[in-house]
C-alpha cells in the first residue's frame, strides 16, 4: 500500500494524529428528535444506560489515534458543554484535546453557523493554529465503530482531494440521504443530495462490480449513500470555502465534482443515523439484544464516557429478560423485558417496564428531599409501584407516582399532553415530567 512515511507510525499502525484535526458537529435544532432536543442539542441525547450521542465519534477518534478534537456547537448547549469539560481530560504531554467552539458573533460576522460548511468556515482561523495536513469532518448524532485509520490511509493511496465515507444501502431505504456514483476505483462522478425522485434514486444504484465487494446476499439494489463524514486536504477545504456556500452536501461537495479527486470510502458495518425519535429508540434498544449490531463490550475500540465513580448497580427480586442496567441503580421486585435502564434509575415494586428507555437520574435524592416530596405529595425520582410501562422514553429526573400505566397506545402521533409526547409510536416523558399517582397516558 502507498503511503506517506513521513505521516507513518508503523509501531502501532496509526497515521501521527497530529497532522489531523478532526472535527465534530454540533447538529442543528434537532427538530426531528424533539422533545429529546428539548433542552439539549442531539449529540447530548443520552445513549445506551451511561453514554451520549457524541462520545460515539469521539470515542472513534481516539480509538483511532486521532487526539485532536473540535466540537462545534450551537443550540441549546450546556449539558453537552458540561459533559465534554468533565469528561475528556488529557494530559499535558500528549498534546491532545477535545475543544468546543461555540458559535459566535464578531465585528466581521454576526450570523451564526448556518450550515455545516459555514461551521467550518468559521472557524478556519481558529484551526490555523496547529499543523495538519488533513481535516476530518465528523456528525455527532450517529452510531457507528470505524478505524479512521483505514479511511485516511485510502484516502493517501488514491491521491484523492477529498474522501467521503459511504455506506450501501438498500434503495428502499436511502430516502433522505445523499446518494453518490462511484466508479469501480471509488471515485465519484456524481452526487445528488437527498433525492426523492425514485427514477433518480434507480439511476444511482451500485454496479455488480461494488456489489460484490459485499459479504452478503444481495436481494436489492443498493446505493451508496453519504455518511456525513467528510476528510480534506487541508488547502482544498480552505479554497473550497472561499465562497458564501453553506453546506458540504447541497453545495460544497457537487462543486468540487469534475475540479478535484473525490473518492468515496465504503463502509461496510453497522451505522445508524439517530435522527428521528423512533430511530433513537430503536438504536437504544438494540443494544439488550443477545447479539447487538453495535456490541459495547469491544477490548479494542471501547467508548469512552464520563467516568461518574458511581456503585454498583443493587437489583432485588427482580425479572429481566433482554435487559441493560447502568451503574448506581437500584431496582426491587420489578418486571424488566427489552428496557435499557440509565444510571442512578430507581424502580420500584411490581412494575413492569417492556420496551422502555430510561435515562435514569442527573442526583440521587436525600432523605430530606424524599420527606419534602411526601409533604408536597408528589412522587419520588424514577418509577414507583405497580406500574406498566411500554414502548416509551423516560427522560432524565422523570417522577412516576404509584400505579402509573403509560403506552402510545390510542394516542395519535404528534399528541401531547401534561408531561408528556408522542412521536414515531413511542411515548416520551418529558424530562423533569411529574406524573401523579393513578395517572393513564
Amino acid at each position: 500500500m502507498a503511503r506517506n512515511d513521513a505521516l507513518w507510525k508503523p509501531e502501532n499502525n496509526f497515521l501521527m494524529s497530529p497532522r489531523i484535526l478532526s472535527v465534530v458537529m454540533g447538529g442543528g435544532r434537532g427538530a426531528r428528535l424533539y422533545p429529546l432536543t428539548k433542552e439539549r442539542c442531539k449529540p447530548a441525547v443520552p445513549l445506551a444506560g451511561k453514554y451520549r450521542l457524541v462520545d460515539i465519534p469521539i470515542s472513534n477518534c481516539l480509538n483511532s489515534g486521532l487526539n485532536r478534537i473540535y466540537l462545534l456547537t450551537q443550540f441549546n448547549t450546556a449539558s453537552l458543554h458540561r459533559h465534554i469539560r468533565e469528561s475528556y481530560k488529557f494530559d499535558h504531554f500528549g498534546g491532545g484535546f477535545v475543544d468546543i467552539l461555540a458559535a459566535e458573533q464578531t465585528s466581521e460576522d454576526a450570523n451564526w453557523y448556518q450550515g455545516t460548511a459555514d461551521a467550518v468556515r468559521q472557524n478556519l482561523h481558529h484551526f490555523g493554529n496547529f499543523e495538519f495536513d488533513y481535516l476530518l469532518i465528523l456528525s455527532g448524532d450517529q452510531l457507528f465503530r470505524m478505524n479512521f485509520n483505514e479511511l485516511i490511509a485510502q484516502h493517501i493511496e488514491t491521491g484523492a482531494e477529498a474522501t467521503i465515507a459511504a455506506k450501501a444501502m438498500p434503495i428502499g431505504q436511502v430516502r433522505g440521504l445523499g446518494l453518490m456514483r462511484v466508479q469501480d476505483d471509488l471515485s465519484i462522478t456524481q452526487f445528488v443530495e437527498k433525492p426523492t425522485d425514485p427514477a433518480v434514486i434507480e439511476d444511482l444504484a451500485i454496479g455488480q462490480a461494488l456489489e460484490r465487494k459485499f459479504d452478503r446476499k444481495v436481494e436489492e439494489k443498493h446505493c451508496l449513500a453519504s455518511m456525513g463524514i467528510y476528510l480534506f486536504d487541508r488547502e482544498v477545504l480552505r479554497k473550497s470555502l472561499q465562497n458564501d456556500m453553506t453546506d458540504f452536501g447541497k453545495e460544497v461537495i457537487p462543486s468540487l465534482l469534475g475540479k478535484r479527486k473525490l473518492c468515496s470510502f465504503i463502509f461496510d458495518d453497522y451505522w445508524e443515523d439517530i435522527g428521528t425519535v423512533g430511530a433513537f429508540f430503536e438504536a437504544n434498544l438494540s443494544f439488550t439484544r443477545e447479539y447487538p449490531s453495535f456490541n459495547c463490550f469491544e477490548n479494542d475500540f471501547p467508548v469512552y464516557t464520563h467516568a461518574r465513580f458511581l456503585p454498583a448497580s443493587r437489583i432485588n427480586n427482580c425479572v429481566m429478560d433482554h435487559a441493560i442496567v447502568a451503574d448506581g441503580c437500584i431496582v426491587r421486585g420489578a418486571q424488566l423485558k427489552e428496557s435499557s435502564i440509565g444510571v442512578r434509575s430507581m424502580i420500584r415494586e411490581r412494575s413492569t417496564l417492556e420496551r422502555t428507555v430510561m435515562m435514569g437520574s442527573d442526583y440521587y435524592e436525600t432523605p430530606d428531599e424524599i420527606e419534602a416530596n411526601r409533604a408536597r405529595g408528589r412522587p419520588d425520582v424514577g418509577v414507583g409501584r405497580n406500574c406498566v410501562i411500554r414502548n416509551a422514553i423516560l427522560d432524565k429526573n422523570a417522577r412516576i407516582g404509584d400505579n402509573v400505566h403509560i403506552s402510545p397506545d390510542g394516542h395519535a402521533d404528534g399528541s401531547k399532553g401534561d408531561g408528556y409526547f408522542v412521536r414515531d409510536g413511542v411515548i416520551v416523558i418529558l424530562k423533569n415530567a411529574v406524573l401523579r399517582d393513578a395517572t393513564t397516558v
